[in-house]
This record gives C-alpha cells, structure tokens and sequence, in this order.
C-alpha cells in the first residue's frame, strides 16, 4: 500500500509545509498543475500526496483515511476529542501559530477572567431567561475548557461565518475563536480573557493511529520521517573535528557531560575525531577543550542519520499503544 500524506491545498500553510519539506532537501511537486489535488515528494518513492483543507486534513487522519497529515493542532484537537487514541503528534513544526480564545466585549469592563464571565453567565440566565450565547466553530474544545472551568449556564451557537462579527451582529454575546496578534478581535471591540486561552496552536505533522499501516506505508513512513528527523537534527547540531593524542578517555568523558556524542573515531585512542555538538552548549564543549589544552574546528551539517531516530520512534510508540485492546 501506498503512503498517504495530507498537506493543505491552498495558502499559506501549504507554502509553509512545501517550504518544511524543501528545507529537508524533499521538493513538492503539484501532479496536475496548480488546481490539482495530488503531489509527489521528489525521492521518496511509494509516497502519495493528497491536497486538502486544513480541516479536510484533520478528518482524514482521524477517519484513517490518510497515513499522515500537516494541519493545525487547533482542528486535531477539534475533530478528535479523543485525540490519543486515534491520531499520534509527532511534531510540532514551527509555523501556522494560533490561539484558540475566549473573547468577550471590549465593554465588558469587570470581566477580565473565567470567574468573571461564570458570573455573567449566571446573571444573564437570571435576568433574561434564558443562556448567554458563545459562538464558535470549537464546539468540543468549548465545552471541555468551560466544564474545567465549572462554567455551565451558556449555551453555544455554531458560527459558519466570521466569528468575530458575532457579538456585533447580535448572534451572540461572546465568542470562541483562534487569533494570532489579537488586531481582528480588537477592531471587532473585543478583547481575551486573561486566563481565557484554551489552546496554544500550531501545524503539526501528525499520524492517523487508525489508517492502515501495513509493510509498505511502514517502510515508506520511515524513509521520510528518518529524513526529516535528521533534518532537524542537523539544524540543533555542530559537528566538531578534532586531534586528541594525550588524555583521551578523561576528555572524551568531559565532553559528554556536555551533550555531546561521537560520530567517528579512530582505529587506536589517539588520531582524528568526529563528534556531534548541540548548538546551544557549543561554548561549553569548547571551554572544556581549552582547559585540557586542546581545539576544534567547527562545521555545520546538512543531515544528521543516526539511531536517535525521534520521529520513527514516535509513530512506532502511537502505532503500539493503539494496538493494545481496550481494557474491559
């Protein structure tokens, strides 16, 4: 079988996820021009692109219908409640950032958290006879943050349009809805609760737990997600080269504590050295071959293969969890 992956068909998330794949050395290429709905990921054979909504995406994952997906975290949460047991995040990828909020009128002027807008609930319900109204497409995401929050008299109104309008257009008194900089809710005279962000959203490449993995979409799985994965390695990582001939094992030793990891070494203790530097202790390790009398020279790597394969290994943990029959 052939892999399935999902990314958006439009905007500037599919520019950004193009962008991800490029950055690993993996083109995306359109099959039938720009208005087609499938793509190819140059050199990763048995891979088959399909070019979705965002939300489209989202419920594909959690129908099985495709193997592995970039949308926000904001419509996986959204389309599987249950998000564990279906769909596997194996990575946040750094782009598509959006908050799913609690807005209220900028009027409101003494409610500024939870506790409040439980109050005004509570009030309105009295007064008017019947429940504030919160409009919103996060209908799941909604119900789960009030009910931790012990709100109950609202009552919610799906929005199909502009959310944000809600409240002016009289179709509900407050809202639920994702923002990134606060301006649309802000030129729409509302402002965030305090304590009202329900989730900190961003894309992420994720892995239905309910698609069928068999050999093939396995095998192909890994290729791209060991490529990625050695990608973003790479990215975090120096490589430092160096001539150890004295002292060996006790440097070796201090340069571990610093993260660091050898990639090749010579045939005896003594000769040329290769080793793997996280980015942000590189002055450490340096440091540490200063004062044994020692230097490095320092390179920047492409990839970074090896048997800390994060990615796999994460699909692999969500795959086996999922296959682990519910208890009675």
């Amino acid at each position: 079988m052939t892999l399935t992956l999902a990314i958006s068909s439009k905007g500037r998330l599919q520019e950004q996820a193009a962008d991800y794949f490029t950055d690993a050395g993996i083109a995306l290429k359109q099959s039938a021009g720009a208005r087609g709905y499938r793509a190819t990921l140059s050199g990763l054979a048995g891979i088959d692109v399909m070019l979705l909504s965002a939300s489209e995406i989202a419920a594909a994952l959690l129908a099985g219908d495709v193997h592995l997906g970039i949308t926000g975290e904001d419509l996986l949460r959204e389309t599987a409640p249950e998000l564990e047991s279906r769909i596997s995040l194996l990575k946040p990828l750094g782009f598509g950032f959006a908050n799913v909020v609690v807005a209220v009128p900028q009027a409101w002027i003494d409610v500024s958290t939870m506790a409040d807008l439980d109050d005004v609930c509570a009030a309105f319900a009295h007064r008017h006879r019947r429940r504030l109204r919160i409009a919103t497409k996060y209908i799941h995401l909604t119900r789960a943050f009030f009910a931790r929050a012990g709100i109950s008299d609202y009552r919610i109104v799906e929005s199909a349009g502009a959310t944000e309008a809600a409240p002016t257009a009289g179709t509900a008194e407050a809202i639920v809805d994702i923002t990134t900089t606060g301006a649309t809710l802000a030129a729409n005279g509302l402002k965030t609760l305090e304590d009202g962000t329900i989730l900190e959203s961003q894309a992420q490449l994720a892995a239905s737990l309910t698609a069928d993995w068999d050999t093939d979409a396995r095998a192909a799985a890994q290729s791209l997600l060991a490529r990625l994965g050695a990608r973003e390695r790479a990215k975090t990582s120096h490589m430092l080269r160096l001539h150890l001939d004295k002292n060996v094992d006790a440097i070796l030793k201090l340069l571990a504590s610093t993260g660091i990891a050898i990639l090749s070494r010579p045939a005896s203790a003594a000769g040329e050295y290769a080793l793997l530097c996280p980015r942000e202790r590189l002055m450490e390790a340096v440091e540490v071959l200063r004062t044994q009398g020692s230097a490095a020279t320092v390179h920047d790597v492409d990839y970074v293969f090896d048997d800390a394969d994060a990615l796999n290994a994460r699909l692999t943990a969500g795959l086996a969890t999922a296959a682990k029959p519910a208890r009675p």
